[in-house]
C-alpha cells in the first residue's frame, strides 16, 4: 500500500493506493499518529484504494474518533464499489462523511 500525504495548515489529506488490510493497516495507523498533531480536517482518498479488510476498518474507525476527540473532521473520498458495500454492511455509512 501507498501512502501519499499533504499538510495544508491543519488540513491533512492522504490518499491511499493498494490494499488496506492485516499486512498494511499498522503502516497507516503508524502515519495517522505521527502525522495527526494539529490537523482540524482530514480526508482520506480511497480512489486507489481496491480492498478494505476489518483491520483497515478498525484504523479508519481510530482515525475517526481521534478527529472527534480534538474537534476535527473527517472525510472519506472516493470509495470504490466492493469498498462502499463493506461500509454499508458495518454500519459505517451511518457516522463516517463519505464523498463519493
Amino acid at each position: 500500500m501507498e501512502i501519499n500525504g499533504t499538510k495544508n495548515g491543519s488540513a491533512l489529506d492522504i490518499a491511499l493506493a493498494g490494499r488496506l488490510d492485516t499486512v498494511t493497516s499498522p503502516e497507516l495507523e503508524e502515519y495517522l499518529k505521527s502525522h495527526l498533531d494539529g490537523v482540524e480536517a482530514l480526508a482520506i482518498d480511497l480512489a486507489e484504494t481496491q480492498y478494505v479488510s476489518s483491520a483497515g476498518l478498525r484504523v479508519i474507525l481510530f482515525a475517526q474518533k481521534e478527529m472527534m476527540k480534538s474537534g476535527g473532521t473527517l472525510v472519506v473520498r472516493h470509495p470504490n464499489e466492493y469498498i462502499m458495500e463493506v461500509f454499508e454492511a458495518t454500519g459505517f455509512t451511518d457516522f463516517l462523511t463519505i464523498e463519493e
